[in-house]
């Protein structure tokens, strides 16, 4: 499904951090993630999607923050104490991601994944690596990679050095 090179693709699995959306479980590969925190305040800038928070402040770093609540169009956007931001490092980039809640870290075998369902509208399929079924739970595996380099969040520069008209 991914011809990206993961650790422990050695048919053990591979680890990847659970989080919650609007009351689905989604995973990104925990290779991404740097860590995991509580929501603060960000200064917003202008002209933007409302997806996209802002930016904060990282030990010196200007992160971008997206509310993938938002962007997905799932659950409320409501910050308070117990919002959490994952933050990712996706090449030179490093990225704030606004989520319900993280619940675990699990490992995924190559037979416990499922092709992406075509979905219309909700996210596009090109951004999901697969739907993974792990006992009874029914996990998203999201290509984040692919997510943030989308023309939609243009957070990223995408592979090839396509030119920005």
């Amino acid at each position: 499904m991914d011809d990206k090179p993961q650790a422990q693709d050695d048919g053990q699995g591979r680890e990847y951090l659970a989080f919650s959306l609007g009351g689905e479980e989604y995973v990104v590969d925990i290779l991404k993630v740097q860590e995991i925190r509580t929501y603060e305040g960000v200064t917003r800038i202008a002209n933007v999607p409302a997806f996209i928070k802002g930016v904060m402040n990282l030990r010196g770093t200007v992160v971008p923050v997206v509310d993938l609540r938002l962007r997905f169009n799932v659950g409320k956007a409501e910050y308070d104490a117990t919002t959490i931001v994952i933050v990712i490092n996706l090449g030179r980039r490093t990225i704030g991601m606004v989520v319900d809640g993280v619940s675990d870290v699990v490992v995924l075998k190559p037979s416990d994944l499922r092709p992406a369902p075509e979905i219309a509208g909700v996210l596009r399929a090109e951004y999901l690596q697969g739907v993974a079924i792990l006992g009874p739970r029914l996990l998203i595996v999201v290509d984040i990679d692919g997510l943030m380099s989308s023309r939609e969040m243009g957070l990223l520069e995408t592979a090839g050095a396509q030119s920005a008209a």
